[in-house]
C-alpha cells in the first residue's frame, strides 16, 4: 500500500503545491523547490521519506523564521486538505522545536490536524518533554473539534502504526489514562475508535492494566461499552478467560468443554503461493443454555527462517442455542500482500472457539513454478 501511496507525491502534485506557496509568498522559487525535492534520491524514497524530503526542502525555501514560515502555510492551509498534506504538521515537528516556538508549534498542530492529522508529528514533542506535552494533550481532549480531540488520544498511542513507538508509555501507560478518561464517552465515533485503538495498544504490553480499566468503565455509558469491547479485541482473540468472561463469552463449565464435536478441513491440502483454498468447518455446541461464541481459524504461517507466526481470522461471533450444530466455508487466498509474505512449508491451521483449539488440519504450501 505504501508503494501506491508514495506515488501521490509526483511532479504534478509538487508543482501544484509550489504554485500555492508562491501565491502567498512571491519570493518562493517553485521550480527550484520541485527540482530540489525530486533529486537523484527521489525514486528510491518510500512514503514517509518522501514526506520528510518535502518538509526539509520547504523549510529551505520558506523564510528562516518559524513564525514567518507558518504565516505562509496559514495563508494556504485551507486549500491543502487530506492525507498528502501530512507534511504540514511534519514541518512543525522538524522546524518548531525551539523552546521559544513551543506555543506557536502547539497552535500550528492544533490548526493543521483537522486538515491533515498531526498524530505523527506530536510524538517527537512527547519524547522530548512527556509531562508538558501530555498536559497539552489533556487540553486538546476538551476541544470542541473532534479532530483535535482525536489527536489527544491518537498521538499518544504507544504503538501507533507508521509512527515512532513511545517506549515510555509501553513501559508505563498510566500517563495516558487521564486523556482516555476524558474521551471514554465522546460523542464522536471518530474519537471513540482512537480511544479503543489506544487501549488495544496498551493491552499488548499490559493486559491486566486494560482488564482492570475495563471492569471500572464497563456499564457506565453505551459509548464507553463500545470502546472497551473494541479496545479488548486483542485480549479476546488471545482467548484469555478473564477477557472472555468480561464480555459474556461462554467457557468451560464443570470440566465440560463448550463444543462436543468439531471438524476442520482445507481443500486442496497442497497448493502454490498465490493460489486460494477453501476452509470448511463444522462444530456442535454443548446442550443447555444459549452460548456466546467467537469462532476463528488460525494459521501458523511459516516465516523465512522456518519459525511460525499465528494469524487469526474471524468466522463468526454470536450467541447460539445450546446443542446447535453450525458450520460454513471460507475462501482463503495465499497470495503475497504488502503486509504478509508467504513461504513454502507445512502450515498448521486450527479452529478455535472462544480461544480454545477444537480442531486442526495441515496445508502444504509450495513455491510457484
Amino acid at each position: 500500500m505504501a508503494d501506491t501511496l508514495k506515488s501521490m507525491y509526483n511532479e504534478a502534485f509538487l508543482r501544484g503545491f509550489g504554485g500555492k506557496v508562491k501565491g502567498a509568498y512571491p519570493a518562493f522559487d517553485a521550480d527550484t523547490f520541485v527540482a530540489a525535492v525530486m533529486d537523484e534520491t527521489w525514486d528510491k524514497l518510500e512514503l514517509k521519506a518522501r514526506m520528510r524530503q518535502i518538509t526539509l526542502k520547504l523549510g529551505a525555501w520558506l523564510p528562516p523564521s518559524f513564525t514567518e514560515a507558518l504565516d505562509v502555510l496559514y495563508a494556504i492551509d485551507e486549500t491543502c486538505v487530506g492525507f498528502p498534506y501530512l507534511f504540514f504538521p511534519d514541518f512543525v515537528e522538524v522546524f518548531g522545536h525551539a523552546e521559544a516556538d513551543w506555543p506557536l508549534a502547539m497552535q500550528a498542530l492544533e490548526r493543521f490536524t483537522p486538515r491533515s492529522s498531526a498524530e505523527f508529528a506530536v510524538r517527537s514533542f512527547i519524547e522530548r518533554d512527556p509531562e508538558r506535552m501530555m498536559r497539552q494533550m489533556a487540553t486538546w481532549a476538551e476541544h470542541v473539534n473532534e479532530h483535535v480531540r482525536r489527536l489527544a488520544s491518537e498521538g499518544c498511542r504507544p504503538r501507533l502504526p507508521w509512527g515512532q513507538a513511545l517506549p515510555m508509555f509501553k513501559r508505563d501507560p498510566a500517563p495516558i489514562v487521564p486523556i482516555l478518561e476524558r474521551l471514554k464517552a465522546d460523542p464522536s465515533l471518530y474519537v471513540r475508535k482512537s480511544v479503543a485503538n489506544n487501549l488495544n495498544d496498551i493491552a499488548k504490553d499490559h493486559p491486566e492494566f486494560v482488564l482492570e480499566l475495563t471492569r471500572r468503565w464497563k456499564g457506565t455509558h453505551p459509548h464507553t461499552d463500545w470502546i472497551v469491547r473494541h479496545g479488548c479485541r486483542t485480549l479476546i482473540r488471545r482467548g484469555g478467560p478473564e477477557a472472555l468472561e468480561l464480555f459474556g463469552y461462554a467457557a468451560v463449565e464443570d470440566g465440560h468443554p463448550l463444543t462436543t464435536t468439531a471438524a476442520l478441513e482445507i481443500v486442496p491440502t497442497v497448493l502454490h503461493i498465490g493460489d486460494s483454498s477453501e476452509l470448511r468447518y463444522e462444530l456442535t455446541i454443548r446442550e443447555g443454555e444459549p452460548a456466546k461464541v467467537r469462532i476463528e481459524y488460525g494459521i501458523d504461517f511459516v516465516k523465512a527462517g522456518g519459525r511460525t507466526s499465528r494469524k487469526l481470522f474471524l468466522l463468526s461471533d454470536k450467541t447460539i442455542p445450546g446443542g446447535s450444530r453450525i458450520g460454513g466455508a471460507r475462501k482463503h487466498s495465499w497470495a503475497d500482500l504488502s503486509t504478509r509474505r508467504h513461504y513454502p512449508g507445512e502450515h498448521r491451521i486450527v479452529l478455535l472457539v472462544n480461544g480454545v483449539e477444537v480442531a486442526e488440519t495441515v496445508l502444504t504450501l509450495q513455491v510457484t513454478e
